[in-house]
């Protein structure tokens, strides 16, 4: 029996953030049913009651499916990172002088509306160089098949370990095509483009293959380290090997030599990102940014280090 069935409740309630950290339905969008609005914690929620009864809740179900939940309009996180994603998963495109760098590829359906953001943000196709993919799953690689062919000449990265799990995962329920391997990452390895450097962390236990991106973003004349981190969610846990690697990974996340105060996270729900969407719009120069938090990040890290704690003791008495 996998490891994942034992504890998933725990799993789950680990993977995301403690109830009431955000408000409810505080984002809407025209011609949706409010009964099918979700918040943050209302869909962190959802996720666990997937988690604790293996099926997938209606509710959740059509939240997910619903494209014009879904389909959300771009937004300039910083000077120089642009949010291209959807509701549910983010994808980051990050501008230099001398091109783009993406990070993550949505699935589909929402490929289109991928390219579409970038459109509407004033990227061209053309100026993307690299690719850089967090991990496996088909919610952040499931583009990729379709992007390879739009975008030749562009350098697709992820670790080899994501590479395999993201070929080992085409055939399952969310099936999704991958194209051949080309750019493998490893720990430490830097991505430079123009003023920027992205540089990779190899952080284990969502998926072996995992990888986390830090990089700089600008806000007028301040500067800040975010990070983007491939996963934080316990549902792919295979064995306690695992789950120690997952606590590893959010230890070294939280070193402070890394310098990281903004968690530019891949799923807006699990920071409450989502609620902050019209702060982050109206953001001006010289204000506090609502997404620069050391202190947040670092007490969620310990949140989700304490849960997957809590779970690793319950497995190894199972």
């Amino acid at each position: 029996m996998p490891f994942i069935t034992r504890r998933s409740l725990l799993a789950f309630a680990a993977a995301f953030p403690a109830a009431s950290m955000f408000p409810i339905r505080s984002y809407g969008n025209t011609g949706v049913p409010s009964s099918q609005l979700l918040s943050s914690e209302e869909v962190s929620k959802l996720f666990i009651r997937f988690a604790e009864e293996r099926r997938m809740p209606p509710e959740l179900g059509r939240w997910l499916g619903n494209k014009s939940i879904q389909e959300i309009s771009p937004y300039k996180v910083f000077d120089n990172v642009w949010c291209v994603g959807i509701c549910w998963v983010s994808a980051y495109a990050i501008r230099t002088k001398d091109g783009v760098i993406l990070i993550d590829t949505l699935h589909e359906p929402f490929v289109d509306k991928l390219l579409s953001n970038l459109r509407e943000v004033g990227i061209d196709l053309s100026e993307i160089k690299y690719v850089l993919m967090t991990h496996g799953h088909f919610d952040h690689v499931g583009g990729a098949w379709r992007l390879r062919e739009l975008l030749p000449h562009a350098r697709f990265g992820m670790s080899a370990r994501g590479w395999a799990e993201a070929k080992g995962h085409e055939k399952e329920r969310n099936g999704f095509r991958m194209p051949p391997a080309d750019l493998i990452l490893k720990d430490g390895d830097k991505i430079a483009l123009g003023e920027t450097i992205v540089t990779v962390l190899e952080t284990p236990g969502h998926t072996w293959g995992t990888c986390s991106y830090l990089y700089d973003v600008r806000d007028g004349d301040e500067m800040h380290r975010a990070v983007t981190i491939g996963g934080q969610g316990l549902n792919a846990m295979d064995d306690l090997k695992q789950l120690e690697a997952y606590i590893g990974s959010m230890r070294r996340l939280g070193d402070p030599a890394l310098g990281i105060d903004v968690d530019l996270t891949a799923h807006p729900f699990s920071t409450g990102q989502t609620e902050k969407i019209p702060a982050i719009r109206a953001h001006r120069h010289g204000e506090p940014h609502p997404l620069v938090d050391r202190n947040a990040y670092l007490e969620r890290l310990e949140r989700l280090i304490a849960g997957a704690e809590r779970y690793r003791r319950q497995g190894a008495r199972a």
